[in-house]
């Protein structure tokens, strides 16, 4: 039987050449985040299906990857129902697994902890451009922090991580859980019903107002709910930030003044940043992101030339307290890591010198030669010499070299360096 070569459906396979520019996009991360003190752990692919499949996941719980208990029979009675055959899953995201994390060991850890995370997640997509089953995610969290200290230093870091990348001419969008259950409340939402309303305004951006009236409508939403969102959502459109705060507490009356004030600390922090990092702000109504377990402010950034947000986050206050029982502050940004990646698609220019040599140079002469080459640390790699040298070179300069020497046989011509092309 003929076996396919090619990788499952929803994933790929990654070239050098990719995988070059991932280092250098992770490497500048890594450096950024640790200049502000986060440190970097792993967690588990596999999570208990139990802690995946919480409520907390928003549409993703939908997607898990779920495994099937160990030992399982290989024939199954009829009767027999998927919950009891499944007791893991692959983990959709970096948050839920963090916040199981720090509940385990918590007391081995500082207060507040700044994590940072990198890692592959699965998702069960519809494959198309752009989405994958399987791709990775880049996450900082703040966890013990409960003052808006967290949300801007979580933005300043990752804003100055995207420029070091190269994505410049940023802009961070903001709002609140808070706000949007006051704006939905006084638009005529049940509490009970506001997850529903959220996913469907979450849709604004794709299929506009008439789109999301159809959906309010299917979902059981009369025309005067969808009217009261709009008129409140319309009144906050591009409202400069220093009339932020007088512009919510006129719209939205029942907003409570600590999420005012929180907004008024975040808005004077972005101000600062923006000055800093070269990047501008805005509060966006409309905002909304699918985590269920987002508690407060919820942000995202956009970049020129990106479809879509390049990184988004938010505040998370009692997801952790499923594992501890208490909840403990917290906030995230997570990365786009794979559409940075597709942004980025050059891949950094490194030093890289292909030791070319002859079939009848001994073996230990081979890598003695290059022992000495790499002594000042550069990249070097033994290549055998073969077939006509320019369509070699041509090789040679697709795999990434970009100088070369040849070591000889008969030891004519010593060992000039010069480069590939």
């Amino acid at each position: 039987m003929k076996i396919d070569n090619s990788p499952a459906r929803g994933t790929r396979d990654l070239l050098p050449a990719a995988v070059a520019v991932r280092d250098h996009v992770l490497s500048t991360i890594t450096e950024v985040y640790g200049h502000y003190g986060y440190q970097r752990i792993e967690t588990p692919a596999l999570e208990r299906i139990e802690r995946l499949s919480g409520g907390q996941g928003g549409e993703n719980e939908k997607m898990i990857f779920q495994v099937l208990r160990r030992g399982l029979p290989e024939r199954l009675d009829a009767g027999a129902q998927l919950s009891e055959l499944i007791d893991m899953g692959l983990r959709f995201d970096l948050t839920v697994p963090l916040a199981r994390f720090y509940g385990q060991h918590r007391a081995d850890l500082p207060m507040p902890f700044r994590s940072f995370q990198f890692g592959p997640v699965w998702r069960a997509e519809r494959p198309q451009k752009g989405r994958y089953r399987q791709f990775y995610q880049c996450d900082i969290d703040m966890v013990g922090e409960p003052g808006m200290l967290a949300e801007a230093e979580l933005i300043e870091a990752t804003t100055q991580a995207l420029n070091r990348i190269g994505l410049t001419g940023t802009t961070v969008r903001i709002s609140d859980r808070r706000f949007l259950s006051a704006l939905a409340a006084e638009a005529g939402v049940p509490a009970e019903a506001q997850d529903g309303f959220f996913i469907t305004l979450d849709k604004l951006d794709k299929v506009g107002w008439e789109g999301v009236a159809a959906e309010l409508d299917k979902r059981g939403f009369g025309s005067d709910v969808t009217a009261a969102a709009r008129e409140r959502i319309d009144a906050l459109g591009d409202v400069p930030g220093d009339k932020l705060v007088d512009t919510l507490a006129d719209v939205v009356p029942s907003l409570p003044q600590a999420v005012l004030d929180d907004l008024a600390t975040t808005s004077a922090c972005l101000v600062d940043i923006g000055s800093e990092q070269g990047v501008t702000w805005e509060f966006d109504p409309t905002l909304v992101r699918g985590m269920g377990y987002y508690t407060g402010h919820i942000f995202e950034v956009t970049a020129p030339g990106a479809a879509g947000s390049v990184a988004g986050g938010g505040r998370y206050d009692q997801l952790i307290g499923r594992s501890l029982g208490t909840d403990v502050p917290a906030c995230g940004f997570s990365i786009g890591f794979e559409r940075i990646v597709d942004l980025l698609s050059e891949p950094p220019v490194q030093d890289r010198l292909a030791l070319l040599y002859d079939a009848e140079v001994p073996t230990s002469t081979v890598l003695a030669t290059a022992r000495d080459l790499r002594a000042d640390g550069r990249s070097v790699a033994p290549v055998p010499r073969s077939g006509k040298f320019a369509a070699q070179l041509k090789r040679i300069d697709t795999a990434g070299f970009t100088s070369f020497v040849h070591l000889r046989a008969d030891g004519d011509g010593g060992l000039e360096e010069r480069p590939v092309t």
